[in-house]
């Protein structure tokens, strides 16, 4: 499939490569720069280096390559599961790894863990989700449930869709909170001015998430949320909306802090009806031992 695009003035200056990244957010800078290298990429009919600087009404066109997916590798990843059946599996998902596998990263995934400890996933999320029926940030631990069956699958789809679903995380923001509870509604889309960042925007999806102060400390506030709906990045953008961002959060926190590495966000919760026996199930986690360790730090500093 070819691409063409005008360059704006505002597009002007920047790299070839940057700037498709930002036009393109399914591919990789990574496998735009490797697209320009293979010649797939012209300017103005010529041939030019990742690093060229646009000019305005530059004409860039490129061919995106079909490519067969790769295999997904089954690994011998330890998993902390929480509950197992021959429908699903609950588990809690360690800090810093990725549900499954993007175009540039394909080992140590969930999906890989999954395809090694079980014999059937279900594949309504496509060949490259294997299990997968909903999603945590690869820096966000916590509760998730994978299925493995197509019905199954579909059943917790539809909860999720329907709100039935319950799902409560614990996070650390900046900032003093002023409401003990609260209810954010934004809608949430991508962020026009930053590609990988989602934002609060005028023609977003849908977001509600709930909120209640645990804890109120000097500069900080730990806090509990429930999503209603399950936007990419939600807690995240809708904390960073209400000026409290989450402490580590280097995609949506401008701060720094040498309180701890990460950020301060786990699933602690997920309630689901089970699609079989129909009996409503609670998991419920502890919180990790760095989020510990940073509540301690901060009620010794208060």
């Amino acid at each position: 499939m070819t691409f063409t695009h005008e360059i704006t003035a505002k597009e002007e200056g920047i790299r070839l490569d940057k700037m498709m990244a930002a036009l393109d957010e399914n591919h990789s800078r990574q496998e735009i720069q490797r697209w320009i290298k293979n010649k797939h990429v012209t300017v103005n009919g010529k041939v030019q280096k990742a690093n060229y600087r646009c000019k305005e009404g530059d004409i860039v066109e490129w061919n995106v390559p079909i490519e067969e997916p790769a295999e997904i590798k089954p690994q011998a990843i330890p998993l902390d599961i929480l509950y197992e059946d021959e429908y699903l599996l609950v588990i809690d998902k360690p800090k810093g790894m990725l549900v499954h596998p993007t175009k540039s990263i394909r080992d140590n995934t969930l999906v890989n863990a999954l395809k090694y400890h079980c014999e059937r996933l279900s594949n309504l999320s496509g060949e490259e989700r294997p299990g997968v029926v909903h999603r945590l940030d690869k820096d966000t631990s916590g509760v998730l449930v994978a299925a493995k069956d197509n019905a199954t699958h579909e059943h917790l789809k539809n909860q999720f869709k329907a709100k039935t679903v319950t799902r409560i995380y614990e996070a650390i923001v900046f900032g003093v909170l002023s409401h003990t509870k609260g209810v954010i509604e934004a809608p949430i889309g991508r962020n026009p001015k930053n590609r990988l960042q989602m934002a609060v925007v005028e023609n977003g999806r849908e977001a509600e998430t709930h909120f209640r102060v645990l804890k109120h400390f000097r500069e900080f506030t730990h806090v509990e949320c429930e999503l209603k709906t399950g936007r990419t990045h939600q807690i995240r953008v809708h904390l960073k909306y209400i000026h409290h961002p989450i402490v580590g959060d280097e995609l949506y926190c401008r701060k720094q802090t040498k309180l701890m590495k990460g950020q301060a966000l786990f699933s602690k919760e997920l309630s689901f009806t089970h699609p079989n026996t129909k009996e409503r199930m609670t998991f419920t986690i502890e919180q990790p031992q760095s989020f510990k360790n940073l509540l301690k730090r901060l009620e010794d500093m208060s």
